[in-house]
């Protein structure tokens, strides 16, 4: 089944117009989800609208309101809503172009791809993506869509162009808040070589099929083998001990880090392994000291 646009509309650069179609370039992945079960009876909970001090309600007689202060709200009709949603429209206007470092990760929300709608659009399409290429920038715009106007950023993304939403700044925190009581000392240099020389040892290209989400993989096991089992019965999995401490918090920073570098392997060398195969001899090795210990 062919892919459904997001949106289609032209890309507007001055007195430039470019047909386009957006797709959105993520998917729900692996999720397990789960009911509410009434124990007793094996039956499924059902939610009702309730009212304190009425009970249960027609849906029919639920409206919108705006809290304003405790217990008083502005009551909105739908009507009223939809009038102030913003009219659709098919045009990006590209009104700024940036240097992509400018851009804090925080900022990004959504990744979409962006294609030409038609041959007749492809010519300016791609001056448009080799130019942004070639200038390094990013460009950005609003665009109005299901009746709400997203802040987004369009940068080329190889043979077409990757647009993303944005968050506008009201919807992002200051981190600086929740870092003041930080120290500002320096560390020690020899403890920042030895992290740097593990940090170097253990980098490699990102690949993220290299990456399984382990919890929903254990989960979907167990739920396997609790359907197998008679009765119900409890199956707890096993689970890992925290490592002995020797009765003491204090870690000898220097000793692991040293350690760690002296066990460490260089990323994507000799032996040719994947970071998806360092995990699992992580885990071997991790599993023989629990052994040893």
């Amino acid at each position: 089944m062919a892919a459904r646009a997001y949106w289609q509309g032209q890309i507007r650069l001055a007195l430039v117009s470019i047909p386009v179609e957006v797709y959105s370039a993520t998917k729900t992945g692996a999720k397990i989800s789960f009911n509410q079960i009434h124990e007793p009876s094996g039956k499924r909970i059902s939610y009702e609208k309730v009212v304190p001090g009425i009970g249960p309600i027609d849906r029919d007689e639920i409206v919108k309101g705006f809290e304003i202060s405790k217990g008083n709200y502005v009551i909105l009709e739908e009507d009223e809503i939809e009038a102030v949603k913003i009219e659709s429209k098919r045009t990006l206007e590209l009104v700024q172009f940036v240097d992509a470092c400018e851009i804090d990760p925080l900022y990004f929300e959504k990744p979409y791809y962006v294609a030409p709608a038609d041959d007749l659009a492809e010519e300016a399409f791609i001056v448009l993506r080799d130019a942004l290429r070639q200038a390094g920038k990013v460009g950005l715009g609003q665009l109005s869509v299901r009746g709400q106007e997203k802040l987004v950023a369009l940068k080329p993304c190889g043979k077409g162009l990757l647009l993303e939403t944005l968050r506008y700044a009201d919807e992002v925190r200051k981190g600086q808040a929740f870092f003041t009581d930080i120290g500002a000392d320096k560390p020690d240099k020899e403890l920042l070589d030895l992290a740097t020389s593990l940090i170097e040892k253990k980098t490699a290209p990102f690949d993220a099929s290299e990456f399984e989400n382990r919890y929903v993989d254990a989960l979907r096991k167990l739920i396997d083998k609790k359907a197998k089992a008679k009765g119900g019965a409890k199956i707890l999995e096993d689970a890992d001990e925290p490592a002995e401490t020797g009765g003491s918090n204090v870690i000898d920073l220097m000793a692991a880090l040293k350690k760690s570098v002296d066990a460490e392997k260089p990323a994507g060398k000799a032996s040719g392994k994947t970071p998806a195969k360092r995990k699992t001899a992580g885990a071997k090795s991790a599993g023989a000291k629990k052994k040893s210990a």
